[in-house]
Formats: structure tokens, sequence, C-alpha cells
């Protein structure tokens, strides 16, 4: 500090107002109001127009410093303070690139300028605000209502507590609501709202929803399968909103089918499903899918996509063991808990032991600690390795503490036979994951070494016989998180959307669709030992899963409440082994000769050389992912125009067409009718309709080659919608 600022602090010393605004309560409030400490202005981490704050105010003593001592004190005036540049520039009495933050004569402005008359002082640092109380925490507002206001009451730690409703910053999740700098939060589109409300580094969500009068509406009062029904239903109504039918026998059977399986039913048992009058035929088909080996090898997909199963760092030896470890678990259903633990405590051959690939994938202990709170937890914190997580609990000392649990994980690397020299990421041979006597993980923000702790909890329990990585597996595996974040996964693969939405993204600013839903099922799942079949079964007998994708007119709006099926374009696989199937074609996959279904290949899409293939090309085209990323978000199920033309004149669907003894080839012996009943039946799951009958028969009675023909009517079904949908 210059001594000229020393002795203009000493000079006003006794200035009237100096206990009348505190800086590590006021002060750092008006900042953060004005959005001086946000990300995209001086909160980023490299500063803005040289002053560097810390984000959202997560560190005072360093937002002081910046202020009031660097520049040699130049940003503040407290002889004049009205000239302090710090109230010039946030006014725009000044040039200021963020432009206008504040007016002259504002609260923020009061704040500041009673600051500096004060002698600019670092005052309060025994302030601390323990948690916030805000009124409402949840609303439903029927128009005409459209406004709710806000009243955010701060608890410090001394026992007082304050209303800083003003003060408060407000941040809605999405585009139905604006917030007003007072806490007034009004609609701009009907739907669910969060907002989440920040003040001095504590944070509470709001969660509020606006509906339509809808006056001729009248609850239909569906009758509830299960208590997954119920829960959903009692929101749907309080909502104003009818769920829609339950769909039709052939609907829920190519659902379930793709569901489960990953590909449709064949013609024959589809029709036998529709035709059976046994009214508990749904459980019953789930039962039997469940019990497939089908079952495990699409479900082992889902899991090899997020355990980022891919060659370039497992290797061929590396995918096929640990991919087969997958399967054989889901196969003899292993509790997922169990799975867990054996993933994050895993070490030795990855040859030998299969879940050790997990750390063979996840080279740092950064890459250790995110993936594995993100894939088990639904956690991301990548956000706290710079700075405490702006939406969650977490610090950049949760960060670093957590990542020193994985901080010991060495390699001992046999014979690396990689292809490219040059790519030091890329592995051929087996390794053996140890434990290194002794490892120091620095945390960033202190510079010193990390102590190890798991995620927000105390220290892991170790002995001679446990390690942190056991401890740290057997924690994971049975908090409360891990419950959640799997029940998630499994409803978001069941509906094509999350409870949670992204499925691995839960925080407060995120809040799941049905909250008591995901706690319900959460509890069902412990109590029923972490049994996926049960939770399978659980959720796809409820009533909210078997709903029809047609919509009423109180529910044509929605895409979150699952108040009717969400119609999803089928993945990469699902496409491509349903066409093979229903054509009656094995797939021929270069390198992997024993594999007759896209499903079956342990590796993700070839991304680090050359695409070879035409099915290379498709996997790419239709959204397989790479398996770069650890999470089931990483896949791309999204349409794209690229799609359509390989559809039309791809290789891959035209070679199933032509091969001679096909379904086609098998169909033709039939009569026209058997012939476009048999391939509707094999593709889109249902009769042909009447003028599809019509236009099919004319077709094939008006052809010179029936065989074409045919195949004409098999390709044209193929792109159809309700082929390449799930509905």
């Amino acid at each position: 500090m210059s001594c000229r600022f020393l002795l203009i602090l000493a000079c006003l010393a006794h200035a009237a107002h100096a206990d009348d605004v505190i800086f590590r309560r006021e002060v750092m409030a008006a900042v953060s109001k004005a959005g001086c400490n946000a990300g995209g202005c001086h909160g980023n981490g490299q500063g803005k127009g040289g002053l560097k704050l810390s984000l959202w105010g997560q560190d005072a003593a360093l937002d002081w410093a910046a202020l009031v001592q660097e520049q040699g004190g130049r940003r503040v005036n407290v002889l004049e303070p009205e000239r302090s540049l710090i109230l010039l520039k946030a006014t725009a009495e000044l040039g200021h690139e963020g432009g206008k933050r504040f007016a002259v004569g504002s609260p923020e402005y009061d704040v500041m300028l009673a600051w500096l008359r004060a002698g600019a002082p670092e005052s309060g640092t025994d302030v601390k605000v323990t948690r916030l109380e805000v009124t409402p925490g949840e609303r439903v507002l029927v128009e005409p209502e459209r406004e709710a206001q806000l009243k955010v009451l701060a608890h410090f730690a001394d026992g007082t507590q304050r209303d800083v409703t003003r003060f408060a910053v407000y941040e809605p999740n999405n585009l139905g609501a604006k917030v007003s700098v007072d806490g007034r939060v009004a609609r701009e589109k009907y739907g669910e709202t969060t907002v989440i409300v920040r003040y001095l580094g504590q944070t509470a969500p709001v969660n509020l929803a606006f509906v339509p009068a809808r006056p001729e509406f009248a609850w239909a009062n569906p009758p509830p399968a299960n208590f997954i029904d119920e829960l959903v239903f009692k929101k749907l109504q309080r909502l104003r909103i009818n769920p829609g039918a339950v769909c039709d026998d052939a609907t829920f059977v190519r659902r379930a089918y793709l569901d489960l399986l990953g590909v449709v039913p064949s013609a024959e048992t589809a029709r036998a499903f529709v035709a059976d009058p046994e009214a508990n035929k749904r459980a019953a088909l789930i039962d039997r899918l469940l019990a497939r080996g089908e079952f495990a090898v699409f479900w082992a997909l889902k899991w090899a996509d997020l355990l980022r199963i891919e060659e370039r760092q497992l290797d061929a030896t590396g995918m096929k063991v640990f991919h087969g470890w997958i399967r054989e678990s889901l196969a003899a259903n292993k509790p997922l808990d169990q799975f867990a633990r054996e993933l994050v405590a895993a070490r030795g051959s990855t040859y030998e032991n299969p879940p050790a690939n997990w750390y063979r994938a996840n080279r740092d202990p950064v890459q250790r600690a995110e993936n594995t709170a993100r894939v088990f937890l639904g956690t991301q914190l990548n956000c706290a390795q710079c700075h405490n997580h702006p939406f969650e609990r977490w610090t950049q000392d949760d960060y670093y503490s957590w990542a020193a649990v994985f901080a010991r994980v060495e390699y001992e690397v046999k014979d690396n036979q990689r292809k490219d020299k040059n790519d030091q990421k890329e592995f051929k041979g087996d390794q053996i994951v140890k434990l290194k006597a002794k490892a120091d993980y620095l945390n960033a923000r202190t510079g010193q070494p990390a102590q190890p702790r798991l995620l927000g909890a105390e220290p892991p329990e170790t002995s001679p016989e446990i390690d942190e990585l056991m401890s740290a597996a057997d924690w994971l595996a049975h908090s409360p998180l891990f419950a959640r974040m799997q029940v998630n996964r499994v409803w978001y693969h069941l509906f094509g959307r999350g409870l949670v939405d992204p499925v691995d993204d839960f925080r407060a600013s995120n809040p799941p669709a049905h909250p008591e839903v995901l706690d319900a099922l959460a509890k069902d799942f412990v109590a029923h030992r972490y049994d996926l079949h049960h939770l399978i079964r659980t959720i796809t007998a409820s009533r909210t899963y078997q709903l029809s994708a047609v919509p009423n007119s109180t529910n044509a709006e929605d895409t979150t409440l699952f108040s009717h099926a969400l119609i999803t374009r089928l993945g990469a696989e699902q496409i491509v082994d349903s066409a093979s199937k229903a054509l009656g074609v094995p797939l021929a996959i270069p390198d992997y000769p024993e594999a007759k279904r896209l499903a079956q290949v342990p590796e993700g899409r070839k991304h680090y050389h050359p695409i070879k293939t035409d099915l290379d090309r498709y996997t790419q085209t239709f959204g397989k992912p790479p398996r770069l990323v650890a999470s089931d978000c990483e896949r791309n199920n999204e349409v794209a125009m690229p799609q359509v033309f390989t559809l039309m004149s791809g290789s891959v669907f035209n070679g199933l067409l032509t091969v001679p003894d096909n379904t086609i080839g098998r169909l033709l012996s039939g009569d026209d009718a058997a012939v476009v009943d048999g391939l509707a039946w094999s593709l889109v799951g249902r009769a042909p309709g009447e003028p599809e009958k019509q236009a099919f028969s004319s077709h094939l009675a008006g052809a010179d080659d029936r065989r074409r023909a045919a195949e004409d009517i098999a390709w044209s079904l193929l792109n159809a919608k309700e082929f390449l949908f799930r509905r």
C-alpha cells in the first residue's frame, strides 16, 4: 500500500459512518448485485480491463486488495469519494466496457459511497452467512397470476438475520421468467422455472410454475398402476395437465423391445403379443426380455459409452475383456452398488482384472475424480477446479481433496506396442494398475498438498487391509447421490429424458421434473439392494411409461413432465440392428467377425484414424460416440440432414435389402397381401393401414420385377419416421 494512501486512511479514521457499511457484507453484495464479479466481467479468470475480482465474490480479501490497493490505490478516492473510479465507471460517467452497472442514488451506489466515505476499510472479517431463507420456496401461479414477489432472509453465524431481498442476485434457469432487481418474478411463458437466489456465497433454489387458466379443465382421474403414477399424476393435476392415453399393444411391444434389447420385435412376436388376451401380458413381456442375452448386450453398450471403452487407450484386448465383464455383470444382474465398488476399487492387470481398465482410461487424478463423480454421483465438478462451484456446495478445497483420493494410482506399462510412436495417449499391451507408496497432490488454491477427503465428507478410512480407493468405493456406492443417479440414468434410457436433465448434472439450479418420484424410486432401489431388473420392472409397469405419444389439448406443450411419451430418434446401433433383424440378414462387421449386431461391438466410434468402411461412416453420421467423455450425453441422437442421404443411398441399408434369401425373398412366396402385411409387421411393428395396403399392393401388381418392387416397399418403410423413431 502506498504511503499516500496510508496517510489518507489515517486522516479519515474518525469517519462518522465507519460502522454503517461493512465491506464483506454490504459492499461485496453490491458488487455481486451489479454483476461486476461475474465470469463475463471482472470475475473472469484473467480479469477485465486490468481489474480481476474473485468469481461471484468468493475471496473477499482478494477483492478488497484489488479495489483498494492495486494500481497505487487509484480506483478509490477517499478524499472525494464521488470521484472514485469504481463509482464513475459503474455509473458510466467514465467510459466502461461493461456499461452502466447501477445509477447514481441507487442502493448499490449508496452502499459503495458510504463505504468510501468511511475510508474504504476491509471490515467484516467475521461476517459469515450460514443459510438463505427464501419465500416462497415453491409456488404454482395460475393465470391471471403472472408475478411472485420473493423475500430473502440471510441467517448469519452470530445468530442475526437480515432481509437482503434487494441485494440478493436472481438467476432464472430458463427463459420462462424474468426477475427484477428487487426479486419480483414475472412470467415470460408458461411452464416451470427455477430461480437461483445467491447472496454472499450461499444459494437457494425457488421453483415456480406458471399455468394457463384452462377454465374448461377437468381432471381425467386416470388410475395409477403404482407409486410412480400417483406422484406424477399428483403434480400434473396441480398444473392442470391431463396425462395422455395408454399406448396400444403394438406400440408397447415395439417400445419394450427397443428400450430393453435395442431391436424391434419380430413380426411373429409382435402379432402374437397383440393377439394375446392375457391381462398381465405387458409385465410378463418385460420379465422375458430381462432374461434374454440381448438385454445384457444392449445395456452393456450404455455402460461402455460411460466407462470410455475405446481402443486408443485400452487396446483391443483391454476393450474385449472390459466389455465382457460389463456384459457378464448385467447378465447376472449384479447389484449396481457392487458393480460400482468393483470398478472404483479395482487394480492389478487390466487383462486379468477387467474393471481395472476404468483407471487405464482415466490417467490422472483430475480425470479420475471428475469422471468418478460424474458417472456414479451425477456431480459435475470441473467448475470447482478453478473456483468454488457457483450453484453447488462444492468448493475448490472439496475438489482437490477428492482428487487427492485418487492421487496414488500409478501404472506399470510392461511393453507398449503403440501403432503411432508419437501418440503419447495410445497404449497397446497389458498394464498393471497399482498404488504408489506416497503422492502429494497440490491444492491449486493454497499451493499446499491436499488432504484426501471423500467428496464433501470426511477423510477415507484406511487401514493395512483397506486403502483409500476401497474406502471411497464403499462410501460412493452407498451414497444417496449414487442411488439417485442410477435411478435417473435408467429413467433416461427408458423415457429418452431424465427426471434430472441432463442426466448427469444434479445441482440446485437443475431440479428434477418430479422430485418426489426420484426420491421414491431411489428409496425403493436401495430397499431392493440396487437391483437393476427390479428398477426396470417398476418403471415399465407404471402407466407413465406406457402412455401414448399422442398429446391431448392440455399436454401438447409439455416436454419435461412425462404427461405423454416423448418421440426420440433411435440410436445408431438400434437402427441398423433393427434393420438387420427385420430383414433377416446378420451384419458383417470388419474386425469383429463374431459380432452379428452393431451393439455387440465393444469399441466406440473410430475417431483417431481414417474412416474405412460404410459402416464406420454410418456410425459417425448417426451419432455413435467416440467415448472421449464419461457421460451419457456424448451420444448424439439428434436428427441431421446427412442422415437422410445415408438412408437414401448408403450401402449399409441397400446391402441388407438385396440379399436374395432375406425376409423379402421369403415373403415373395406368398401373395401380394402377405408381402405387404409381412413387411409392415417386420419393420414398423403393426398391420398396414388401408392407404398403405392399396399403395403397396398397387406397386407390386404393376411392377415388372416383383422382387425389386418389394425392396422398394421395404426401403420406404426403413426411411419412415415410424421405423427411425421410438414412440
